[in-house]
């Protein structure tokens, strides 16, 4: 059972592992400033649960060491919203219509987002307009962060949880209406996929540039 003392260790746990995919118990216990025998404890317990599990690798001689990371149950202990309503609705949606108009109603919506999105952050500078987008998708349910490029051209904005991502499993296309939403809300930048969960990785990701005369 766990107790309400061990709560915030056992949901900041999780929440690294949401964010930095694999890692090592001690690793884990560095940054949260824990022991690595307390952290291995909460492990186990998160491991118990169904929420976390381990994968040994070979660090060398001697015992491999186990890294761990989030199982699907894991992933889904962060809230997803309406999902079941909203997967059912996509799934009568797609049966009635066909497959051009339904693709054309999720454009509609990524487009119907996006001007909305634009009228919350405003007219401000790429980068202040980024760190507000960030914020609202929090409040959306994702798990999101923005960071500079390291060649200083742009920046890269990274869904760590996607408040979409059981419906994205099931319909692959609305990822497509995300990269639209995005080029949509910076009017004024190239914007390309560079990660994408549903293939690889443990996050989805979009590089963000400025387009001349922009900063």
């Amino acid at each position: 059972m766990t107790t309400e003392a061990q709560a915030p260790t056992r949901e900041a746990t999780l929440t690294l592992l949401l964010r930095q995919g694999e890692r090592s118990a001690a690793n884990l216990a560095a940054s949260l400033g824990i022991s690595v025998q307390a952290m291995r404890r909460h492990l186990r317990s998160l491991e118990d649960d169904g929420l976390v599990e381990a994968s040994p690798t070979p660090t060398g001689p001697g015992r491999p060491s186990n890294l761990w990371q989030l199982t699907e149950q894991g992933h889904h202990h962060f809230p997803d919203g309406s999902e079941n309503f909203a997967l059912g609705l996509m799934e009568s949606m797609k049966a009635a219509l066909s497959p051009e108009t339904f693709t054309s109603l999720l454009s509609q919506q990524a487009l119907k987002k996006a001007n909305l999105y634009r009228h919350q952050l405003g007219s401000g500078s790429i980068q202040d307009r980024l760190e507000k987008l960030v914020e609202l998708r929090r409040q959306e349910g994702y798990e999101t962060e923005w960071q500079p490029a390291p060649d200083g051209v742009g920046w890269f904005i990274k869904d760590f949880h996607c408040s979409l991502q059981r419906i994205a499993e099931e319909h692959p296309s609305v990822c497509e209406q995300e990269l639209l939403l995005m080029r949509q809300t910076f009017p004024d930048c190239l914007i390309d996929r560079v990660n994408w969960r549903l293939e690889y990785g443990n996050c989805c990701g979009f590089q963000i540039k400025p387009t001349q005369g922009h900063d």
